[in-house]
């Protein structure tokens, strides 16, 4: 099996990130993977991303960010935005089947989604400043049209973790079910949009772009700027904190970081 698994069933195109071993953290070949996928569901009615192994995805792999090569870390961030347009792109709903840690990339995966359903065991949560990155490609932009502003920088700023309940309480999900019945009530959802015209389908999908499409030139910005900081001080000691398991020390305030 490939760290991607690409199968049709049920009259969509299911795409699981299998790297159960880094909690489905992608690289830029995994992201490639759904990228080509997702542009292929044209004769489908829907596509559904989920995980392997009790993880949906951790976001980009973080072992790149320890000791970076800027020219991957260019190419990982760039294909990280072109994955999530394909989601928005992909004339077909897309749909998170959440089945398990949705963090940092991962939860903006989730939020580029057209539906979300979650497993009970799911959590939800940004990882950005905690790690040395920022989650400008749909956390710190499209989240806050979907949950509203204030709760979005608490996700974004704080780097909380939230259940399933309370991503359904506020409106990050469409629905929770037990751990179990994910996969099954996901099918149901697919039933039903094939029950529905798939030229109307995507005219609805393509109209409710509308606060993506605006979000950017803020995701254009925050990319440049993470581009900028590879090599700081702090990306390194959030990823190295990270891998190692303890609270990062980051420059105080004011002090400035150093490129390496």
């Amino acid at each position: 099996m490939g760290d991607v698994e690409v199968e049709e069933r049920d009259g969509a195109i299911w795409i699981r990130l299998n790297r159960p071993d880094r909690r489905n953290a992608y690289d830029i070949g995994m992201a490639t993977t759904v990228i080509d996928a997702l542009e292929s569901a044209t004769a489908m009615h829907a596509v559904v991303i989920t995980g392997s192994g009790g993880s949906f995805c951790a976001g980009g792999a973080l072992d790149q960010l320890d000791d970076p090569d800027p020219d991957l870390l260019r190419t990982l961030f760039t294909t990280s935005a072109r994955m999530l347009h394909a989601v928005r792109a992909c004339p077909r709903p897309v749909i998170a089947a959440v089945n398990g840690a949705a963090a940092g990339g991962g939860n903006e995966l989730v939020v580029a989604c057209d539906l979300a359903v979650a497993a009970k065991r799911a959590t939800f949560g940004q990882t950005g400043p905690r790690v040395g990155s920022s989650p400008v490609l749909g956390a710190t932009n499209l989240m806050a049209v979907q949950i509203g502003e204030k709760k979005a920088k608490e996700l974004t700023l704080l780097c909380r973790r939230y259940d399933a309940e309370q991503a359904l309480a506020m409106g990050l999900v469409n629905e929770v079910v037990a751990d179990e019945e994910l996969e099954t009530r996901v099918s149901e959802w697919i039933a039903e949009l094939k029950a529905l015209s798939p030229r109307y389908l995507e005219i609805s999908k393509v109209s409710s772009n509308l606060w993506w499409n605006s979000a950017q030139d803020s995701m254009a910005n925050g990319l440049g700027m993470l581009v900028q900081a590879i090599g700081s001080d702090d990306m390194r000691e959030g990823a190295r904190a990270f891998i190692e398991k303890r609270r990062p020390e980051f420059p105080p305030p004011g002090t400035g970081t150093r490129r390496s």
